[in-house]
């Protein structure tokens, strides 16, 4: 597990200034959208999921597959220390949580069911996230 103080730190006020109520209810408040809810379940483009919070690139469109679950997934993150993770013990299971290493917002979970290479499976809230196709910045 990985866990660093983050490098963007704002009031709660702040956060809900800048994100839409349901992201802040994700990022800031360890919320979870409902399945099948996020455009970018679709989203086959290359590019860069980044970080909703904060822009932080998190996830390489090359890493993206379809899990089958209602929410973007992914094998592995865009590079090692681009997230972090923590044990969440929150309604009865033992899972990972995952969050922006750079804002600490919550992004979701991962779990060891995923395709090869990596075995796993970065179970992302879409809201959380945002897309930048190749090419614009």
């Amino acid at each position: 597990m990985t866990d660093k103080t983050p490098d963007i730190t704002k009031t709660e006020a702040e956060w809900r200034e800048d994100l839409s109520p349901e992201a802040f209810r994700v990022l800031r408040k360890h919320g979870t959208e409902r399945a099948g809810s996020s455009p970018l379940n679709h989203e086959k483009r290359a590019g860069t999921f980044v970080c909703a919070g904060c822009g932080q690139p998190l996830f390489a469109s090359d890493a993206k597959f379809d899990s089958g679950t209602g929410w973007p997934s992914f094998t592995r993150p865009i590079e090692a220390g681009a997230v972090g993770e923590k044990e969440d013990r929150s309604l009865f299971m033992r899972r990972t949580e995952v969050h922006c290493a750079r804002c600490a917002g919550h992004l979701g979970h991962v779990f060891p069911d995923g395709p090869q290479p990596t075995g796993l499976r970065y179970c992302m809230n879409g809201v959380a996230l945002d897309f930048t196709p190749d090419g614009e910045s």
